[in-house]
């Protein structure tokens, strides 16, 4: 199975109580129903409510044939056991009672992949991404714990590839820079980059994803809404502000995404589907993950993902400068 047949991925972050909880049964329920819908590709984390993503999928997906989808997880931060953690960590709620330490060593990769894989109670883990490892998460200390991963997670990801035990390894970051700086030092077979190819911000067109097609290293797009303003519209109906990198929107950003509706009115276009479809038409492009925390807004991200939309729609973007001159367009 490739990565490049996989039309949309299941992103596993809601899972793990991404600010609001999900129950265990619906979780799990949840990832079984989109794999009878055909998902074959799940991405998850030890930062997503402490494992709880990682044991939600593992347990649904225990009973699959192994053979019959991929899946992702990531290195970077370990789970420490403390009975006292708070039970509200970085975002996710009702988290399982870890807390968190960044490693980025040698020994701590694979002690981070068997501790997935002990969650995950699956026999293989296929890529595996290292995490945050950027300035974003990190700020002055960036190029210490960037040092750390090209010296320490990448030797001990290539030797698990080269044993067979993984597909492939690469990062997992919201920055491109961290990835044209990786690619520097390390031969990566595939990068999750989230929010920096989409519909609103190309910001890695012209330089990461032009060395990616050159290298062969595959582009798995997380982020597709850019934290929601790209599903929810500039003015979301729940009335609430929209939000665009986890944080409410600046105006600016507003103003450009109620540019982009205007345009989707005009053709008949869904924003969300626009949103999840214009990322794959490049060629460095393998797939798109989208998480969901119900059955029904799965739904909405797959019927948004297989929609059809017209080329007019996209020529009018461009023409009012809403995507880059040079960005592949789907057809």
């Amino acid at each position: 199975m490739n990565l490049a047949d996989i039309d949309l991925g299941f992103g596993g972050a809601p899972l793990g109580n991404l600010f609001a909880p999900v129950a265990e049964a619906d979780g799990v329920a949840l990832v079984r129903h989109a794999f009878a819908r055909g998902v074959r590709y799940f991405d998850t984390a030890p930062h997503y409510g402490n494992g709880l993503s990682e044991r939600r999928i593992g347990a649904a997906l225990g009973a699959v044939p192994r053979d019959a989808f991929l899946l992702s997880t990531k290195v970077g931060r370990r789970l420490v056991p403390d009975a006292g953690a708070p039970r509200d960590q970085h975002g996710y709620v009702d988290v399982l009672p870890f807390v968190q330490r960044w490693d980025y060593s040698y020994d701590g990769t694979l002690a981070s992949i068997e501790d997935s894989l002990r969650r995950l109670s699956l026999v293989r883990i296929d890529y595996v991404f290292i995490h945050d490892v950027a300035r974003d998460a990190h700020g002055d200390l960036a190029p210490q714990r960037f040092r750390e991963a090209m010296e320490g997670a990448v030797p001990a990801l290539a030797r698990l590839k080269a044993d067979g035990a993984i597909a492939g390894y690469g990062l997992g970051v919201n920055d491109w820079h961290a990835c044209v700086d990786a690619l520097a030092h390390a031969d990566l077979d595939v990068v999750l980059l989230a929010g920096r190819y989409t519909l609103l911000d190309q910001s890695a067109l012209r330089v990461l994803l032009p060395l990616c097609e050159r290298r062969g290293t595959k582009v798995v797009i997380g982020g597709p809404f850019n934290s929601g303003i790209l599903a929810t519209g500039a003015r979301p109906a729940d009335g609430n502000a929209p939000r665009f990198d986890y944080a409410p929107a600046p105006p600016a950003i507003v103003a450009r995404v109620a540019r982009i509706e205007e345009v989707c009115r005009r053709h008949g276009v869904a924003l969300a589907a626009a949103a999840l479809q214009f990322p794959r038409a490049h060629p460095a492009v393998a797939t798109v993950v989208a998480g969901a925390r119900s059955p029904d807004e799965f739904e909405r991200n797959l019927a948004m993902a297989r929609a059809r939309i017209p080329s007019e729609f996209w020529h009018d973007l461009r023409a009012q400068g809403l995507v880059l001159p040079d960005a592949p367009l789907p057809e």
